[in-house]
């Protein structure tokens, strides 16, 4: 028998404790990046809190606008792109993770953004439920950003890849598609194993009109992961081990 899936309630705790433990490796001064989704909102909104109790001087850049708006509700101050812009550490959440610390990230409809933030980063830390450390990606649904005009031949070409493309719905509005802050439309593959990670975004990246694939390779230094309540340090191909063997990023 199956394991039992962990209740919402168990989940929501646990990217509460990721966001907590990665906290404590901000430093007073640094330009942060703010990731999107559920486990990297529970983090803007401890930073906004150590912000405004005069804990934590920091500046930072979103990779969402809904990052963003909740940032400058919480007072964050905020930096506009800009040439020559590095962030110090980008905090941010995943769809899944291997040991080697490859990602699919997307499930919010950020890709593109969050990748273009974790390239500018000196750090890319992510924080993460105990769902999402798994032994090889591919079971949560890749996600595309891609140029309206192109998406009839995007769609093939994925389809020829294996990857069972699916146009994502808009959730408020299923009628409707969903599309990415920059107005393109989400696609979600379902590869279901993805053997060769590297293989698979090379193929991906020849395909015109693609705009960006949620494959993060190579850009995540390390992962705070929950695990049996504890807070885990994953590196590329260590660990886990208890995120407390660090006073300083791993």
């Amino acid at each position: 028998m199956l394991p039992s899936a962990p209740h919402p309630n168990q989940l929501d705790q646990e990217k509460k404790l990721a966001a907590a433990a990665a906290l404590r490796w901000v430093q007073d001064g640094m330009v942060l990046g703010l990731g999107t989704g559920s486990t990297a909102a529970h983090f803007i909104s401890l930073l906004g809190e150590a912000v405004r109790n005069g804990q934590l001087r920091v500046q930072a850049t979103a990779t969402s606008q809904a990052s963003e708006a909740q940032a400058r509700e919480l007072g964050i101050p905020l930096l506009q792109p800009r040439r020559g812009l590095r962030f110090d550490l980008t905090i941010d959440g995943a769809d899944e993770l291997d040991p080697q610390l490859r990602l699919i990230k997307g499930g919010g409809g950020a890709l593109l953004r969050e990748k273009v933030l974790a390239n500018a980063s000196d750090y890319l830390l992510i924080i993460a439920d105990s769902t999402k450390l798994v032994p090889q990606l591919g079971q949560f649904p890749l996600p595309l950003e891609v140029v309206p005009f192109a998406l009839p031949w995007v769609l093939d070409a994925v389809a020829e890849l294996g990857g069972a493309p699916v146009l994502r719905p808009d959730r408020r509005n299923p009628q409707e598609p969903a599309r990415s802050d920059q107005g393109n439309l989400l696609v979600d593959c379902h590869f279901n194993q993805i053997p060769d990670p590297a293989q698979v975004a090379a193929q991906l990246k020849t395909i015109p009109g693609l705009v960006e694939h949620g494959l993060f390779l190579g850009l995540a230094r390390a992962a705070l992961v929950v695990q049996s309540e504890q807070v885990m340090a994953v590196r590329p191909g260590i660990g886990p081990v208890p995120a407390t063997s660090f006073t300083q990023l791993p």
